[in-house]
């Protein structure tokens, strides 16, 4: 069993620098799985451990071999039109209808975020883009709030303590990213953009 303290970690560890491993190379890994399912395996394996030694060290590799080839991609954005495409490993496979609203809420935001670099330029449009990724980060949260409420008690309670802080941690470190986005719009605003 994970200490608190490797919970943390393991959360700091796959965050926003990691995407590039979920949103990049997972769609590769499952393409190749249909080729070699063990080498597909293995490479996973490697670059997850890789990743959670070296965080960002994916992003790092995908951006050298974009500009060996000279291939010009505005990074940011490609990984945010990429954001609507679910990560299986991220699902919560639970039947219980609130882990499925969790899933579909966790699904909505990922949606709208993915439409930030089509939405940019047309300040109606961003503008509503805002108000419905703050009304969707509100609807997870509430979400999150529910489940953990119904089901905080059915585990065993040394489990059940763990888990209620690494959820904490999880909630704390959504709305420090939440509050990071809502200030960077603000500048981006106050620039004049």
């Amino acid at each position: 069993m994970m200490t608190m303290e490797e919970m943390k970690n393991d959360a700091e560890t796959t965050s926003m620098v990691s995407m590039t491993l979920y949103a990049v190379m997972y769609p590769v890994f499952h393409e190749l799985e249909r080729v070699n399912l063990s080498a597909a395996q293995t490479l996973r394996a490697a670059f997850i451990k890789a990743e959670k030694e070296n965080p960002g060290l994916t992003q790092d590799i995908i951006m050298k071999i974009l500009e060996k080839k000279n291939v010009e991609v505005n990074f940011t954005e490609s990984l945010l039109r990429m954001a609507a495409d679910d990560v299986e490993e991220f699902m919560i496979d639970r039947p219980e209808q609130e882990f499925q609203d969790l899933n579909d809420k966790a699904r909505a935001l990922k949606h709208i975020l993915s439409k930030i670099p089509d939405e940019i330029n047309d300040r109606v449009r961003f503008l509503q883009t805002i108000k419905d990724i703050a009304s969707a980060i509100k609807e997870l949260l509430d979400t999150v709030n529910t489940v953990f409420r119904k089901y905080q008690y059915q585990n065993r309670r040394k489990k059940r303590l763990l888990f209620s802080q690494a959820l904490e941690h999880q909630k704390k470190e959504f709305v420090k990213y939440s509050k990071s986005f809502s200030d960077t719009l603000k500048t981006y605003f106050k620039d004049g953009k």
